[in-house]
């Protein structure tokens, strides 16, 4: 049952408060006193977040009036995670981190504590899927150094952790993971939506509240998107996604959602039997077998977050047998690769209805930008007509239903690398080519090319 409101008189002059109301306040004015009404909220109220003023009572503060919030973060000892993160963890934030099982979430994340713990600062491991052994086993395998305030608890009640939390006072918290954790609040059974969504409010009040950076695992469906309620997607701060495929050693770390940095970059790592190892030269694995030319395939590039990522597409085209022809696309959107082979087949007069296709980008890479099209289109062509291109050629360029090229963003510094990595041509799309300055790509020739027909004459030259 709600508590009734309680009624004070507050000079407008002072701000001084007065449980009955005065003609003349303590400061001398008159006639300053003006009736408020204050409702009282309990300090132990789990579904609150926020700034309390005097009494519990939620107090508005201008805008004008608050200063900007110098977040302090810190250092994870993993170069990529934290470039990811904008910088580091920030005190206080919530992260949630997801992929599929087997990917390597765990590994990461003990890498990160072990990092963390041996500056001295209290770890809090909390596992509700494995016991402390089966944690020990990864960590000596992973982390041959630890210290002892990386600490490690087998627990899924909530009431618990948060006691837990009271008593050690933890730098870095981590729950692994937030499908497997209940409150007694609620008679549910842990991993139900009632259930991640108190557990999700419980953690957020115990990280804002202590200024703790809080690391929640989470589960995906069979889709790969997040599993449980959508509400504990915007309740933390940042969202994070761990990909790869299984017979790929290249681990992908892309944030979805971050509250304190940008969401464009990307972390790479390898995983080997000693975890995970940070890649430097991403480029340099997906390019291992692009010296030799070959039939079918094409380097294009994608510009993430700060830096340039350079991708082999393959592709191969067969005649179709029987009924209709097979498409089949491995790290393309599928429904992109029917609109490029349709610009293709309606453009350059190329028959597709009776081949099948395939399209592969090497290495397991997924690039969610459209400047890979140029790269996919003449690939898909090199592969029909059985020719190779004369240099070593980057391909950039978004392609559309008209058969022109749009432009692309970071064509320039694309460019830059290319000549640094030795390549001889970039065909890029024309507006792309006229805000180079001469001389600005090195040796590097730039083709500006208007249309799709234009970067096939290109490609052939």
């Amino acid at each position: 049952m709600a508590k009734k409101a309680k009624t004070v008189f507050v000079c407008q002059e002072c701000g001084y408060e007065s449980p009955k109301w005065m003609g003349r306040c303590i400061c001398g004015a008159w006639d300053s006193m003006v009736e408020e009404k204050i409702q009282e909220v309990p300090e132990k109220d789990a579904r609150r977040r926020g700034s309390s003023g005097a009494g519990g009572m939620a107090v508005p503060s201008p805008l004008t009036k608050v200063g900007s919030a110098d977040h302090h973060r810190v250092d994870t000892g993993i170069g990529e995670l934290n470039r990811v993160l904008g910088g580091g963890l920030v005190k206080g934030s919530l992260t949630l981190i997801s992929g599929e099982p087997g990917i390597g979430k765990s590994t990461l994340i003990i890498q990160a504590a072990a990092n963390i713990a041996e500056k001295g600062e209290p770890v809090l491991y909390v596992s509700g899927e494995e016991s402390e052994e089966q944690i020990k086993m990864r960590a000596d395998r992973v982390c041959p150094q630890m210290s002892d305030s990386l600490l490690v608890l087998a627990e899924t009640n909530m009431e618990n952790i948060i006691a837990a939390c009271e008593k050690v006072r933890p730098g870095f918290l981590i729950i692994d993971s937030i499908q497997t954790m209940y409150t007694q609040e609620l008679d549910s059974v842990p991993g139900s939506v009632s259930q991640v969504r108190a557990c999700g409010n419980l953690l957020m009040k115990v990280g804002k509240s202590d200024n703790i950076p809080v690391f929640i695992v989470a589960h995906v469906t069979k889709s790969g998107e997040l599993a449980g309620p959508k509400i504990v997607e915007h309740l933390v701060d940042c969202v994070l996604n761990f990909s790869g495929e299984r017979d790929h050693e290249v681990r992908i770390l892309r944030a979805y959602k971050n509250r304190f940095g940008t969401t464009s970059e990307i972390g790479a790592f390898q995983m080997e039997g000693e975890g995970l190892q940070e890649i430097r030269n991403l480029s340099g694995s997906f390019l291992e077998s692009t010296e030799e030319k070959t039939e079918g395939s094409v380097v294009t590039a994608v510009y993430e977050g700060s830096r340039p990522v350079f991708l082999e597409i393959q592709a191969l085209t067969t005649p179709a047998n029987i009924g209709f022809a097979r498409r089949t696309a491995v790290g393309i959107d599928h429904q992109r690769l029917s609109m490029i082979l349709a610009v293709l087949e309606k453009k350059l007069g190329i028959r597709m209805i009776d081949q099948d296709v395939y399209v592969n980008v090497v290495g397991g890479l997924r690039p969610d930008s459209t400047s890979v099209d140029l790269g996919v289109a003449l690939a898909v062509y090199s592969s029909l007509r059985g020719v190779t291109c004369r240099r070593r050629t980057v391909a950039i360029g978004e392609v559309g239903l008209t058969g022109d090229l749009r432009s692309v963003s970071a064509a320039e510094k694309i460019a830059l690398e290319a000549d640094r990595l030795g390549y001889e041509q970039i065909i890029m799309p024309a507006r792309n080519a006229g805000r180079m300055k001469g001389g600005e790509a090195g040796r590097c020739r730039i083709s500006g090319v208007r249309s799709l027909s234009e970067a096939v004459q290109a490609f052939r030259e």
